[in-house]
């Protein structure tokens, strides 16, 4: 069994593209929206009865403009490199291949991934001497995130959702005035020329960590790491491999935030009954799960890996469990929604973390009749501020355990 196949940026090439999406955006306007319109009228006929209709037409907009998007060009949703050095807060952060070793050295072998510079973006404050970016005070906390894009999309800047989640948790997080974002390395597959495939975003992460503790001058014990979607994968997989590694100049942070973290790029839990199937119409996810997101971020290696290899699919259920394997990790939250397309998965990482950390080291909380990555999403209410409520109560629990 191998994860479902769909045709990917069939009008890529212009003319064809441009007249693909025009012709795609005049249905979407006039055909799709009133016909969901009508066919979602009564509360009785949509995905979920509290939805008001306007949720539902949003829902699946954004679903069909992701089709869309795979269809011709994802180009939107990156940022190049002159792009992302005009942000405001925006820092050069230097690679050390001495941080790399174990399973994630042999597999950037296999995909000929090397350490490289990469950027970041500073939200927030300034820090202590007037500067964005510059020494950390004595005691002061970060959080660190790592954005969504099923590994192939997705950027630092302020045009990508995570920037608002940046400002958001900030405003809820007592004690955390700064936040950075980096733009890790996107990975990228046929019919464009293959590249970045696993680990290059991890080896990234570990350079902005690195930054954080080494560079800034955090003590990884105030640091909160955080992600949401396949930036949540990528959170676990950095902390997890800080935990393992034992780096005696790199410690693990001090906290963990999952939101909406995808942990089965394999899609293993399908069939009658799970969240793939009664999430479908209630989620908009479903593009980033049908080929092109694996393969890229697989490279070199074999797609059974997408099964079985944990620091790619965490959650599969495919992945051989070994005792104590996420065993070390901080204090995490992992937030879900429960009209999540991925919501299966979600609840089999939390287990997980349970059987090898104790529930008192795992809060979880799973928001009725919501999205993904909620957290990212203004138009989310109330869900979006009860789950910013609850991430908020779990940082004051935090402060109050130290």
């Amino acid at each position: 069994m191998s994860p479902p196949q769909a045709a990917y940026f069939t009008y890529r090439h212009q003319p064809l593209k441009a007249l693909y999406i025009v012709y795609a955006a005049l249905v979407l306007f006039l055909v799709r929206t009133p016909y969901w319109a009508v066919t979602n009228l009564l509360p009785a006929w949509r995905p979920r009865r509290s939805w008001p209709l306007s949720r539902v037409l949003k829902v699946n907009t954004i679903r069909e403009v992701l089709r869309i998007s795979f269809q011709t060009s994802i180009g939107i949703f990156l940022a190049d490199s002159k792009q992302l050095a005009k942000s405001v807060g925006f820092v050069w952060i230097e690679p050390d291949p001495t941080l790399i070793g174990g399973e994630i050295k042999a597999a950037a072998k296999i995909n000929d991934v090397e350490p490289a510079r990469i950027g970041g973006v500073w939200y927030g404050q300034r820090g202590p001497d007037g500067r964005v970016g510059q020494r950390a005070g004595p005691d002061e906390r970060v959080i660190f995130e790592l954005h969504g894009g099923g590994w192939v999309i997705g950027n630092a800047t302020r045009s990508w959702d995570s920037a608002y989640m940046c400002d958001e948790m900030l405003k809820y997080a007592d004690g955390y005035a700064r936040a950075l974002q980096i733009e890790y390395r996107l990975a990228q597959t046929a019919p464009f020329p293959a590249k970045n495939g696993f680990p290059a975003a991890l080896i990234d992460a570990i350079a902005g960590y690195n930054y954080l503790v080494n560079v800034v001058g955090f003590k990884p014990a105030n640091i909160l790491v955080s992600g949401e979607s396949a930036g949540g994968t990528l959170a676990f997989a950095l902390t997890r491999y800080l935990v393992q590694s034992r780096l005696p100049m790199l410690p693990p942070p001090g906290a963990l935030f999952l939101l909406s973290p995808s942990g089965d790029f394999g899609r293993t839990y399908v069939g009658a009954g799970s969240s793939v199937e009664k999430n479908n119409d209630s989620d908009y996810v479903q593009w980033f799960f049908k080929g092109y997101g694996v393969r890229a971020l697989l490279g070199n290696m074999s797609l059974e890996e997408a099964f079985t290899n944990s620091w790619i699919s965490p959650a599969g259920a495919r992945v051989p469990r070994v005792a104590g394997e996420f065993a070390g990790m901080p204090p995490t939250l992992i937030m879900a929604g429960g009209a999540e397309y991925t919501l299966d998965e979600q609840k089999v990482l939390r287990d997980r973390l349970v059987e090898d950390n104790g529930r008192d080291a795992v809060a979880y909380v799973e928001l009725p009749d919501t999205t993904h990555i909620v957290l990212t999403e203004a138009w989310h209410e109330p869900e979006r501020t009860q789950g910013y409520e609850a991430f908020a109560r779990w940082v004051d629990g935090l402060a109050a355990q130290k």
